[in-house]
């Protein structure tokens, strides 16, 4: 499964959100999985939009022929758009699917590794984070992906934010130290989104 993370700054609020119901357009498109997004919570101008392909293949027949035509009803809306492509490598807790009707925020964490530290990086997510992860409240699922220059992604979906809350005091740091985390990260980013119902597809 491939995956695509995009975070841009909205200048245009209302005509954004206008133009991300247009792509209910995708529903049909072969190897389409689902799609949504929502505000940041940290910066409220900041929007991500995660979409899930059953493969390159199906993905880059879908940017040569309908992508422009439903991306037209956002131009001038955003600035600073960052696109990244990641595969799908596991999954945190069990069962990803890219559904998320049942799910309020989505917790992304973007990680740069250095690059003879990959293999033990994913290594510690299945053996340390997805576990702690796992056992939170409000934890729904989740996937862990990586990309070309040894970026991974973690993605993962929680019932409310309250919820999500929980997860950080049951020792980030402790975890971080067993995982070897300093080690292993050359820069990690993340970033909490409120998801907006109508941006799913």
């Amino acid at each position: 499964m491939l995956v695509k993370w995009i975070r841009c700054t909205v200048v245009d609020r209302h005509g954004f959100e206008r133009g991300q119901r247009k792509w209910t357009g995708l529903l049909g498109e072969p190897g389409f999985r689902g799609q949504s997004g929502g505000w940041s919570r940290r910066e409220p101008d900041v929007a991500h939009v995660f979409a899930f392909w059953e493969n390159r293949v199906f993905y880059d027949s879908f940017m040569a022929r309908g992508h422009d035509r439903l991306a037209a009803a956002q131009s001038g809306m955003y600035r600073d758009m960052q696109v990244k492509l990641f595969e799908y490598r596991f999954d945190v807790k069990t069962g990803f699917e890219p559904h998320f009707t049942d799910a309020d925020v989505v917790r992304v964490a973007h990680s740069r590794v250095h690059e003879d530290r990959g293999e033990h990086f994913s290594l510690m997510q299945r053996q340390v984070w997805n576990p702690a992860m796992a056992g939170s409240p409000g934890m729904l699922r989740g996937m862990f992906g990586e990309a070309p220059g040894h970026e991974f992604l973690v993605l993962s979906m929680w019932q409310s934010s309250a919820e999500r809350g929980k997860y950080r005091p049951q020792g980030v740091e402790r975890l971080s130290e067993r995982a070897q985390t300093e080690t292993d990260v050359a820069e990690l980013t993340g970033d909490v989104v409120e998801l907006q119902p109508l941006w799913t597809v």
